[in-house]
């Protein structure tokens, strides 16, 4: 789907079904064409995956489609092989909402509580229509989840949190990111559904570059 930045809150395209007859015939065939189920970065990233294929989701906690994706994308990556670094990097646009979502993702990254409440996140805001776009909102939300509020927002505005903030929207510049959810490969490739023929062929094409990226 397409998250414009000037239209980012109406998540724009769907899951790109208009490109599904060309994508899905090129996966027929047996291999993911470049240029049409995925684009080649001009200047690749350094990856960071420490020795593995480095996986990075770009995601928007306020995008149904991320909402509707997640729970694929979660199945999949715990399924993983160990010479995969898979890792989630929330956007940014501008400064409200992202902001604040970002740093709410990475406290709970920092604090080990990803496995525990990432999903219940997309549900608050999906299913109860909750507000987490201020700092009193999330604290509030994660009180009423069982989190001491008190030790999650002193994560949430610690220096390490502002910094992986900052480096997630320059790794998202890198990858040119203007649509979510996407896929960024090894530094080398981006991925998103109106390419792939549909956010769940997103998977797939994946699977197939994380191949390449073995083989060298």
């Amino acid at each position: 789907m397409k998250l414009n930045r000037r239209a980012f809150s109406s998540c724009l395209a769907g899951s790109g079904l208009a490109t599904l007859g060309v994508g899905a015939a090129a996966q027929q065939a047996g291999w993911p064409v470049e240029g049409v189920n995925y684009v080649r970065l001009a200047q690749p990233l350094p990856p960071s995956g420490q020795g593995k294929v480095d996986v990075v989701d770009f995601f928007w906690y306020e995008c149904p489609h991320c909402n509707a994706f997640e729970p694929a994308l979660d199945a999949w990556a715990r399924k993983l092989p160990a010479d995969v670094n898979f890792r989630r990097v929330p956007v940014w646009f501008r400064e409200e909402p992202f902001t604040a979502q970002q740093k709410l993702y990475y406290a709970l990254e920092s604090l080990g509580l990803v496995d525990t409440m990432h999903r219940k996140v997309f549900a608050a805001i999906h299913n109860d229509r909750t507000k987490l776009r201020t700092s009193e909102e999330i604290q509030t939300f994660m009180a009423k989840n069982g989190v001491d509020a008190t030790k999650f927002m002193a994560a949430y505005n610690s220096f390490a949190v502002q910094t992986k903030s900052r480096q997630a929207r320059q790794i998202a510049e890198g990858y040119k990111i203007d649509a979510v959810p996407a896929l960024g490969v090894h530094g080398r490739y981006f991925i998103n559904g109106t390419m792939a023929g549909g956010n769940d062929k997103m998977l797939q094409v994946a699977d197939a570059l994380i191949a390449q990226v073995r083989r060298g």
